[in-house]
């Protein structure tokens, strides 16, 4: 209760706070242009709604944009080759009953959680109006951290929602699509976006915890990647292109298109590594010896 007091009298604290970009600037520092960018967001305004607003407006812009190119694909004769089950029709009626629960998700469950993240974050030490800017180097190696520590949670979290009750009264509705496509990344029942979207949230917090602050830019931009890697995913498309033709430990639709096919197998969001570890791939690489074996005959 004593953490909970702290954090509802941040939330009030910060409600009746705004922002001036004077008193965010350190005497003598001039802010480069996407500093000033990034500030004249905040300034006049309250930094928790604002904060609140960018998120959500980004997350849906990146979602759907993001889907889109997977989309136009699916009107393209000659790309349906790459397509991994292609006796599986994706219908108007499927896209439209995935968009219908996406909007119930984004702005009833994952709007009120964005609310509610800056209020912890800042506790945890999480920076916003902070100058400076992370640089380059800075934002890809915790990014890099935080794909590692969410993908280690993914694939335990997902191991246990393929436990018999979990599975049956809430995993199972992700698993309605058995041929996913991209808008599908994030259809599922709320519990499991709330549990889930912890392993996103989770890394940023805890390397505050443990290592060192981290800048709401490189939190923005670690969320825009995890998009793009679960939509990918989703995809139901493995291009030559594909990161993992490239990157052999990465996942990608290929990796998760037969957990959804199967039901089984492939728990990781990113990497191939875990099932490899704890063997949970050996059906998948079974599978696809056998689409092997079918090419040379």
């Amino acid at each position: 209760m004593e953490h909970l007091d702290i954090v509802l009298q941040n939330v009030r604290g910060m409600l009746n706070e705004t922002v001036s970009i004077a008193d965010k600037i350190p005497a003598g520092y001039t802010p480069t242009w996407a500093e000033s960018l990034w500030l004249s967001l905040f300034d006049g305004r309250n930094e928790l709604l604002t904060f609140t607003a960018l998120a959500f407006l980004m997350h849906e812009f990146v979602y759907f944009g993001r889907y889109l190119p997977f989309l136009v694909c699916d009107y393209i004769p000659a790309l349906q080759k790459y397509k991994i089950q292609d006796n599986k029709p994706v219908t108007r009626e499927m896209k439209w009953r995935c968009l219908r629960s996406l909007m119930f998700s984004h702005f009833i469950i994952e709007g009120p959680l964005m609310l509610g993240f800056l209020p912890i974050a800042k506790l945890a030490g999480i920076r916003t109006t902070e100058m400076p800017l992370p640089g380059w180097t800075e934002m890809a190696m915790q990014i890099a951290v935080f794909f590692v520590l969410e993908d280690f949670w993914h694939y335990w979290i997902h191991r246990l929602f393929h436990w018999g009750p979990l599975y049956r009264r809430v995993h199972k509705i992700h698993h309605e699509f058995s041929a996913p496509f991209g808008m599908t990344a994030e259809y599922a029942h709320p519990l499991e976006t709330i549990i889930f979207g912890q392993g996103t949230i989770g890394g940023p917090i805890l390397y505050c915890q443990f290592v060192g602050s981290v800048h709401a830019v490189t939190m923005f931009a670690w969320i825009w990647l995890r998009l793009f890697q679960a939509i990918d995913a989703h995809s139901g498309y493995d291009f030559p292109w594909s990161l993992h033709n490239f990157l052999p430990f990465w996942a990608g639709a290929d990796h998760h298109d037969y957990h959804h096919a199967a039901f089984v197998n492939n728990f990781a969001s990113s990497f191939r590594w875990w099932d490899s570890i704890f063997g949970t791939d050996a059906k998948y690489h079974a599978h696809k010896a056998r689409l092997a074996a079918k090419k040379v005959q």
